[in-house]
């Protein structure tokens, strides 16, 4: 595999705008950013810089792979910073060109996962695809619409917004899946996401073949009861996407402009359509690093931004909490579209909280250290290395010095 630091001259116009915010921690200075975020040295908020400079050291050698960005916050601080070049018209440009289950459709489009273009940042800005990242954030956008009164309870039935006789594969089993169970992802549907995405017969790969993507999620069969089993199905945050038009009678993604980015100060974004012209909610929100982090301070701080209480605290509270434990090593859990995982400091048991996106994309916090550390990469074939949020977390801890 290429070493990170390759430049491909083509991609030099658009990070020219991303270097200038890529200081190195030896230079960061107390100060505010344009985009609110304070800056600083990580000493003054206990973090060591040597310690986190071997981080960025080995991300530069390759030792995780195709890394695109690296941020670590404490205190509310930023204090780590760093961007990478990645030549990927070069480094999947074979891949690029080849059909196969990550090259949907005319490979000129939004669905070619190795297209420049699209993919990982969008028309060359410094826009990142957030991929399932995505599902995180219309968890947050349930919350504001149940807190206003704007969505229902979630223990109504899927089915009271679908014309069950369009539907195919009908049984009582379907009848009683629960905006809850798309939350959680238990909604018992027959859906395999656990083969390698460029595998054909993954379901998610299988779906994007389809023109209407929650006819198709909504026609399958059931595998399990509802409300009984975790099973990763991209296809249900889909549903709920669409279930949240019906229900507040307003797009998501415009939503999302007023009840989020806007009290966020997040104002650069973009949210890719399905062919059939829904909000993408299970991958097709683009923003930048920054702005993620942005995202994972606001459920640090349970849902508080400056002043303004931007999604419920019990809301953040109940997203978060483990509802199903996902099978995985390591206690691995899952709440509503945010996962979770213990792990040890100073001998303690502390659990952390982290959003998962195809190919590397890792917003995580750590509410007892009051830390956030946030990953981007595009990492998207079996085999590659891959810088994993456990990992992270272990290497950031670390660098704690008080």
């Amino acid at each position: 595999m290429s070493d990170v630091s390759t430049v491909a001259l083509n991609l030099t116009v658009r990070l020219i705008g991303v270097a200038l915010l890529s200081l190195s921690s030896g230079a960061f200075a107390e100060k505010a950013a344009s985009d609110e975020w304070q800056i600083a040295q990580p000493g003054a908020v206990g973090l060591s810089e040597e310690a986190l400079s071997a981080i960025h050291q080995d991300i530069q050698n390759g030792r995780y792979g195709y890394i695109d960005a690296f941020l670590v916050a404490r205190h509310g601080k930023m204090v780590f910073e760093q961007y990478y070049e990645n030549d990927y018209p070069s480094i999947y440009k074979q891949e690029a060109a080849t059909p196969g289950a990550l090259v949907v459709n005319d490979p000129s489009g939004p669905y070619n996962y190795f297209n420049p273009w699209w993919h990982p940042y969008y028309r060359n800005t410094a826009l990142h695809s957030m991929q399932s990242v995505t599902k995180s954030v219309v968890s947050a956008l349930v919350g504001i619409a149940i807190c206003r009164g704007e969505f229902p309870d979630l223990d109504t039935p899927v089915f009271e917004f679908f014309d069950e006789a369009a539907v195919l594969n009908i049984d009582q089993r379907k009848r009683v899946i629960t905006l809850r169970d798309l939350l959680t992802m238990s909604d018992g549907l027959l859906w395999d996401e656990n083969l390698p995405y460029n595998n054909p017969n993954n379901s998610f790969a299988v779906m994007t073949k389809a023109h209407d993507w929650v006819k198709y999620t909504l026609d399958l069969p059931m595998g399990n009861e509802p409300s009984t089993v975790f099973n990763y199905n991209s296809g249900a945050t889909l549903i709920l996407g669409h279930i949240f038009r019906l229900a507040t009678g307003i797009d998501i993604e415009e939503y999302a402009v007023e009840h989020l980015f806007m009290p966020l100060g997040i104002d650069d974004y973009y949210w890719d359509r399905t062919p059939y012209g829904l909000t993408d909610t299970q991958e097709g929100l683009y923003i930048s690093a920054r702005s993620l982090a942005k995202i994972a301070q606001l459920f640090l701080q349970k849902g508080r931004w400056q002043d303004k209480q931007v999604i419920p605290a019990t809301w953040v509270e109940e997203s978060i909490r483990p509802h199903y434990p996902t099978g995985a090593a390591g206690d691995e859990a899952y709440g509503y579209l945010w996962w979770s995982q213990p792990y040890t400091f100073e001998e303690k048991s502390l659990r952390a909280y982290f959003g998962k996106g195809f190919g590397g994309q890792r917003p995580i916090f750590l509410p007892e250290l009051d830390l956030v550390i946030v990953l981007t990469g595009w990492n998207i074939l079996p085999g590659q290395p891959f810088f994993y949020a456990m990992e992270a977390i272990e290497r950031v801890t670390t660098a704690i010095t008080e």
